[in-house]
Formats: C-alpha cells, structure tokens, sequence
C-alpha cells in the first residue's frame, strides 16, 4: 500500500495539466508542497492550476511554460526556475507523447524522442545546481513497460529521424528506455549526493495518450479505445507510483536509487538494454554533444559536475 507523506517542498512536475500529472501534482499541493505545473499550454496550465486551488484550498501552485519540443524554451523554464533562487526537492519528468505519426521538433529531433526523454535530460541537467543544494531530493523518471518492445540495439543513434527504421510503438518504447538509461546514468553522477534518481512504470492507464494513436491511425480506434479504457487505472491509482518514489522517507531509508519501479511503488526489472550501462553512458554523451550543437558548448557550464 501507497502512504503519501507530508511534504514541505518545491516541486516540479511536468505534464501536470491532465492525466497522472494533473493527480501528482495536486496530490503533491494537497500535501504542502509548494509545486510549479510545467506545461506547453498556457490556458490548460492555468486552468490545472486553478482547479487544483478548488480542489485543495491551498494556494501552492503555479505555472511554468514548458515546451519539450523546443530546446529554447527548456532552456528558459529552467532558468525561469534558477532565477527564483528556490531549493528544487522534487522534479518528476512525467510528461509524454506516444504512438504519434512521425514529426521533427524546430530543432530537427524526432518529436516523440525530443518530448520523452531529450527534453527532459536538458531539464534535468540545468536544474541539478538547485536540485543538489537541497538537503535532500528526488527526480523521478516516468518511463514504461513499454520499453521491452525498443529495438534489439536498445537506441538506434543513426535512426532516431529516420521515419521508415521503426514504428510508431517502436520510437515510444525507445524513448521510453532512454528514461530508464538516464536515471542509470545520472544515478551513477551523482553518487555521494542526497539526489535520489529513479525510474517507474505507472501501469496502463486511462489517460489522453490515445491521441496520438488516433492522430496516427484515425477515429475508426475510438470505440475499441472506450472498451479497452474500462480495464485501464485511473488517473488516480496511475499516480501512486511516482508518488511514491517523490515523497516516500523510504526511497531514502534503503537507499533506494537507480532503481525501476512498478505499481505500486514496488522495485521492478527492466529487460537487459535497460541495465547496460554503457549504453547509458552512450545514450548521455550521445545526447549531450548533440543539445550543445543545438545551444552552445556552453549550455551545461553550471548544470552538474
């Protein structure tokens, strides 16, 4: 059994406006913390923000422009953050696309790679100054069962735009496995830190990700969608999991980091590509040589060491 924790804190959680972000997030407010709804949508933010006020008569919470797909504007919601001077106890990269027909960000990157795992390394990183100063933090990783079904290889580097290498569940279950990556590899950075970094699957959940099946394959999956949907979680039990791993004393109790967690709030296993650790490594120098293309060599002077 889930038990949500006092919380006393600064939050970040990503793709807050609906779905299990909306719930973390609220659930986060609801528990004293003082969290920021990092959202693309201006109006869909601000109304999260409102609603969750209603909700938990508290007035904690507020909204942070975050688009994923772009790398300027990673860039400015973290150093938006920065500029507040706040200590960052709890970041959950949360947000997501899936199953989507293949688009490039402004940036040139594959759309469902750059919002599910490139976006928020970038964020990640350039938070870490605040993020290690607290006395002691969480970032946690939403990724998905779905990486067992990523390519033999684990991430095709050379392919990642290439729109005939892979399907559409292909290009989800591999970015889906970059998170797993990145939580290993950051993990492995910030060893002697109060940073605990972990990784987790929410369980299949009813939530508004079957968007992008439909943009992909058309209405005709809406009916099949609503019948599948009575099987799904709810957004609600969906959320315990991340919850857990944001505010649970026993994530730092046993020391519990680098890990992959299942519903609900139990210690899984990821497939073999998700234990390698030189594919991490890869997966990181890979990604960052690449956002300072992007940015500037720059970028990470004072993001972590």
């Amino acid at each position: 059994m889930v038990v949500l924790y006092e919380c006393f804190k600064v939050a970040i959680v990503t793709g807050a406006n609906t779905g299990i972000g909306f719930v973390t997030a609220r659930e986060l407010v609801r528990k004293n913390a003082h969290v920021f709804i990092a959202s693309r949508s201006k109006d869909k933010g601000e109304s999260a923000v409102e609603l969750i006020k209603k909700e938990t008569k508290k007035d904690a919470v507020e909204f942070l422009q975050l688009d994923l797909k772009s790398l300027n504007s990673v860039k400015c919601a973290a150093e938006t953050i920065l500029a507040r001077n706040l200590l960052l106890h709890i970041l959950v990269n949360n947000a997501g696309i899936g199953l989507t027909p293949l688009e490039k960000t402004s940036d040139g990157i594959q759309d469902q790679f750059s919002v599910n795992h490139i976006g928020h390394f970038l964020f990640t990183l350039l938070l870490l100054p605040t993020i290690k100063a607290s006395a002691s933090a969480c970032i946690v990783n939403v990724s998905s069962m779905a990486h067992v079904r990523a390519p033999p290889a684990g991430i095709e580097f050379e392919k990642l735009n290439d729109p005939n290498a892979l399907t559409s569940f292909q290009r989800y279950s591999q970015s889906k496995l970059a998170n797993i990556l990145f939580t290993i590899e950051l993990n492995k950075r910030l060893s002697g830190t109060n940073v605990y970094c972990n990784s987790l699957h929410p369980g299949i959940i009813k939530t508004q990700m079957t968007r992008g099946a439909v943009a992909n394959w058309g209405t005709w999956l809406n009916p099949i969608i609503s019948i599948v949907s009575l099987f799904l979680l709810s957004p609600d039990d969906g959320a315990l999991t991340q919850l857990y791993c944001a505010t649970s004393p026993e994530i730092e109790e046993k020391n519990l980091c680098g890990k992959y967690f299942v519903p609900y709030g139990e210690v899984g296993e990821p497939i073999a590509q998700g234990k390698d650790e030189e594919l991490a490594k890869k997966l990181w120098d890979f990604f960052e040589n690449l956002i300072k293309e992007k940015l500037g060599d720059d970028i990470f002077s004072k993001s972590y060491v």
